[in-house]
């Protein structure tokens, strides 16, 4: 059981990640929801954060190479790995009770997270901004429309993710999580 279950939950994250490839509005990923989703799915928070971000740099390495032709490394790398990171342990959070409130509470939460995080990467790797509080406050207010994406982003993958394996989950048992079950009804 717990086999299928993994790699059922492996096989969702890879094709979500996947989903960067395609043509879409600036932002509008659904890499946010997959780290909610790994660090609420996977048993093991370990495996949450290796698998989400591995998955992540694997398609940044497409990008990277074959799209943008960055070479797979940027300068906010770390500001926006650290911010997924991040947004795993929120997904451990939401698993130690799954409603969906919780859920959509961490999906603004994480998008929110993205924005902080992310934007100060900006403001102090790619000088675009003057290094002034008012550079920050600028580099900020210039990502607002990125963040509506964002948000948006994380909402719709988050819907999708998380009610399309719930959904999964209730006509195939194999695909349960007997401890978190347990966890449940006491």
């Amino acid at each position: 059981m717990l086999n299928t279950r993994f790699f059922t939950l492996l096989g969702i994250v890879i094709a979500a990640a996947a989903m960067r490839l395609m043509p879409h509005l600036p932002n509008f990923t659904p890499i946010a929801a997959i780290a909610l989703f790994g660090g609420a799915y996977f048993s093991n928070q370990k495996v949450a954060f290796v698998v989400t971000l591995t998955a992540m740099y694997l398609s940044d390495l497409v990008l990277g190479f074959w799209v943008y032709d960055f070479g797979g490394f940027y300068a906010t790398m770390p500001f926006v790995y650290g911010s997924f990171a991040l947004t795993v342990g929120l997904g451990g959070w939401v698993r130690r009770h799954r409603s969906p409130l919780r859920i959509g509470a961490a999906a603004a939460m994480s998008a929110v997270l993205f924005f902080a995080v992310t934007n100060f990467g900006v403001w102090l790797m790619d000088g675009l901004y003057p290094m002034t509080p008012g550079g920050l406050v600028a580099c900020y207010v210039a990502a607002i429309p990125f963040f509506r994406q964002t948000l948006l982003g994380n909402f719709v993958y988050t819907i999708v993710l998380f009610g399309g394996f719930a959904l999964a989950q209730r006509y195939l048992p194999t695909l349960r999580d007997e401890t978190a079950t347990a966890m449940a009804r006491t």
